[in-house]
């Protein structure tokens, strides 16, 4: 199903669809993304991608407050610049392991995350091994049939992908170089 951005009841409907465990492909801030609640939707996200159990997904979360939902962590005051915006960090998370976290800076997401008061995994809207799907009408093609919806608010220009950087280990490392260039005093 393919909800157009310009429809006043799609907004809601997409709400409802995330609530039900449905998974979805939304705007970002860096590009289209496959998000699902977190945590309930990641087997459904890992069917959609194709992805194994050994790669995790970035959550994203409405602002630095929401981290104590899922570390012990404090945000690292040096990064808070950065935030909202395209930086993943990897905190350490209470249930073990590690969690991926970004505040997008982006009004739709900041609107559907605080209308579901729940962090949202993402992933890039394609194939795991494949390159991003860019154009609505490549995500239809070969998405549309294995999502809940499509929320249609037309192409999106091309940007990097969130830059990724490990906040568990001194000093801080980046996993991923993407749209944050990071200072060299910001991995001390």
């Amino acid at each position: 199903m393919v909800l157009a951005a310009a429809d006043p009841r799609s907004f809601p409907a997409l709400v409802r669809i995330l609530a039900r465990g449905g998974v979805v492909i939304a705007p970002g801030d860096t590009m289209y993304g496959l998000v699902g609640i977190a945590p309930e939707a990641e087997q459904r996200l890992r069917g959609v991608k194709g992805r194994g159990e050994d790669k995790p997904f970035l959550c994203l979360i409405a602002d630095a407050s929401w981290i104590e939902r899922i570390s012990d962590m404090p945000m690292p005051s040096g990064l808070a610049r950065y935030w909202p915006g395209p930086l993943t960090l990897v905190f350490p998370a209470r249930a073990g392991g590690t969690a991926a976290l970004r505040v997008p800076n982006h009004r739709f997401l900041q609107e559907l995350l605080r209308a579901l008061d729940r962090p949202l995994y993402s992933t890039s809207v394609n194939r795991t091994g494949g390159e991003p799907l860019r154009t609505m009408e490549e995500m239809r093609r070969e998405l549309e049939s294995d999502v809940d919806a499509i929320f249609d608010a037309g192409d999106q220009p091309s940007d990097a992908p969130s830059t990724l950087l490990d906040i568990t280990r001194r000093p801080f490392a980046i996993l991923r170089q993407g749209a944050v260039r990071l200072l060299p005093e910001d991995l001390l």
